[in-house]
């Protein structure tokens, strides 16, 4: 599979999103994208319970774990890489989850307008070095 560079929405090296749960079209932690990446799952978000639901509602149950597939089920507070298109469709809705700019992939820009992900920023965790 091939791999476009890793930078992030402001620039920067592209962060880890999450290794608990796994997260990413790789499944490396980050939300690293490439041409095989047809959903572009490139904004790392901090789960919410109303963004989980209306994921659910949109066809995408990301809350039910799937084993076979090796997806443990999502709860508020995870944070997991989506597709920018359904962060759009969520952000338009008003349920747009809090974005980990510095782990957000530039080409989430090819969708989301850098002003509708800077208005959604995650304030970073206390001594989280992820951000």
């Amino acid at each position: 599979m091939t791999r476009e560079p890793d930078v992030n929405v402001v620039g920067g090296e592209l962060l880890p999103c999450s290794n608990d749960p796994l997260t990413g079209f790789f499944r490396d932690g980050c939300c690293s994208t490439g041409a095989e990446d047809e959903g572009s799952h490139t904004v790392c978000v901090v789960m919410t319970e109303e963004f989980l639901e209306f994921s659910r509602a949109a066809g995408n149950d990301l809350s039910t774990p799937r084993p076979e597939w090796g997806f443990p089920g999502l709860q508020p507070g995870d944070r997991w890489c989506v597709c920018a298109a359904r962060w759009l469709e969520a952000h338009e809705a008003g349920f747009a989850a809090p974005v980990v700019l510095g782990a957000t992939h530039a080409r989430a820009l090819e969708v989301v307008p850098i002003e509708a992900l800077t208005a959604f920023a995650a304030a970073p965790a206390l001594g989280d070095t992820r951000d």
